[in-house]
């Protein structure tokens, strides 16, 4: 069953897509579709390097998927630094203040170990993620923090697709 925590492994067959070799953090999944976010693909510029954000912190960005690129999100573990965000998975939030966030990772409070700053997202319209996965486009596993937040340093798609074969 597909839930918000839900890790999806992409399998062989979504090669030559903009899946390949991807690991997708569902952060929602109900009647409506389901949204998550690539964890393991790294954006070619930093937050520093968007117009909007010239005096931030140089901190990586995901990328996060093929929707909604012109748009910011955010995955952290720190509530207690961060208003707002809306509890997903253990100690895993989505969203929150990103004024009190984007402060953090300025005064280095914040590091890659407690957030991640997505560019786009992954979305699925009703049904159409249970039908990918029926037809074998997906590996489906239950989410551990952790990775969430060291994808970018580790092969993290080889080790999780290679434990499920």
């Amino acid at each position: 069953m597909i839930t918000a925590g839900t890790v999806l492994i992409s399998t062989p067959s979504l090669d030559d897509s903009i899946f390949e070799k991807t690991v997708v953090f569902i952060t929602e999944h109900n009647e409506k579709g389901a949204m998550g976010f690539v964890i393991n693909k790294s954006f070619p510029r930093k937050l520093n390097e968007l117009i909007e954000f010239t005096d931030s912190a140089a901190f990586p960005l995901a990328d996060g998927g093929p929707v909604e690129r012109e748009h910011l999100y955010f995955l952290h573990q720190r509530p207690d630094l961060i208003e707002g965000g809306v509890a997903i998975a253990g100690s895993t939030f989505l969203g929150g203040n990103f004024k009190q966030a984007i402060t953090h990772l300025t005064n280095t409070t914040l590091s890659e170990k407690d957030i991640k700053i997505f560019i786009g997202y992954c979305g699925w319209d009703p049904q159409q993620l249970e039908d990918e996965i029926a037809e074998g486009s997906w590996l489906v596993d239950d989410a551990d923090s952790k990775i969430i937040f060291t994808a970018q340093t580790i092969p993290l798609w080889e080790l999780i697709y290679e434990s499920k074969e």
